[in-house]
């Protein structure tokens, strides 16, 4: 069992930056790919980026490539998603989620989920 702790949301103008982390409980953070997804109002939720086990292979959404970064720290149990350049179209509920398979793009996939944190964008 995992649990999944989001963190770090809020309030930001458009063109600034948000750091968002995502603690996990257990020993075992290691064994899972890590991913970050997201939802806004009325829309269905949407593969944002993920990072494999060991950290050195990333995946972004063509919509926020170049302007987000994923990294994690397994020490920490901590994965983190480092938001720059943020536009209002990035308002949503973000959710991290662990998965022990590969389709990363899938939210299927996942095995475990985070609370999701609300992140704002204003114009």
């Amino acid at each position: 069992q995992v649990q999944l702790i989001n963190s770090g949301g809020g309030l930001v103008q458009a063109g600034g930056s948000l750091r968002l982390s995502c603690a996990a409980s257990g020993r075992t953070f290691s064994s899972y790919a890590m991913g970050w997804f997201r939802q806004a109002p009325g829309k269905v939720r949407e593969f944002v980026g993920a990072i494999n086990r060991g950290g050195d292979r990333t995946y972004y959404a063509d919509s926020v490539k170049g302007r987000f970064t994923i990294s994690r720290d397994n020490a920490k149990n901590t994965v983190y998603l480092q938001m720059n350049s943020l536009k209002p179209d990035d308002t949503a509920v973000y959710f991290c989620a662990a998965t022990t398979g590969s389709d990363y793009m899938l939210a299927l996939r996942y095995d475990y989920w985070g609370q999701g944190t609300q992140v704002t964008v204003s114009s």
